[in-house]
């Protein structure tokens, strides 16, 4: 059980919102039924279920269960259901980035975040655009109260 449980999930790292946005352009979010979701890691070896019921949210990604933010594949799922904003010219120009291998060998958000604003420019989005976008999505997430929970023993799965 994650000590999480029961609290109010924090804001995600910018990055996040980048991170699941490419999710959805890569195909790696996949509805189950409603509010239940599978996604699949960048590297492709991992499967998240995130679980979303009213003010309550699972997920069993490393961010929302170990730090307590709202991680990447809980973002995908509110841009799914239509919570969230979604830019889907961001989407396309980033679905390739290598997130796993980028968050490991780079150890900084922020040094992340400079690597997609690069890759994003290559295919026609600039840094200012990508801005905005984030801005926005971070600007609804500050609307949006959702608590940690594993739902999991509701038969979801």
């Amino acid at each position: 059980m994650s000590a999480y449980h029961g609290m109010k999930l924090r804001l995600p790292p910018r990055i996040k919102v980048l991170e699941a946005i490419s999710s959805i352009s890569a195909g790696r979010i996949k509805k189950e039924s409603n509010g239940v979701y599978k996604i699949r890691s960048s590297r492709g070896e991992k499967e998240y279920i995130v679980i979303i019921k009213n003010s309550t949210a699972y997920s069993d990604d490393n961010g929302t269960i170990f730090k307590g933010y709202i991680g990447y594949p809980i973002i995908a799922a509110l841009m799914i259901e239509g919570i969230l904003p979604k830019n889907e010219k961001i989407g396309e120009a980033i679905k390739g980035i290598p997130w796993a291998d980028l968050n490991e060998s780079l150890k900084s958000y922020k040094k992340v975040e400079e690597k997609v604003k690069e890759e994003a420019k290559k295919n026609g989005v600039q840094p200012d655009e990508i801005d905005e976008y984030v801005e926005s999505v971070m600007e609804a997430l500050k609307m949006i109260t959702l608590k940690f929970k594993d739902m999991r023993q509701l038969g979801l799965e």
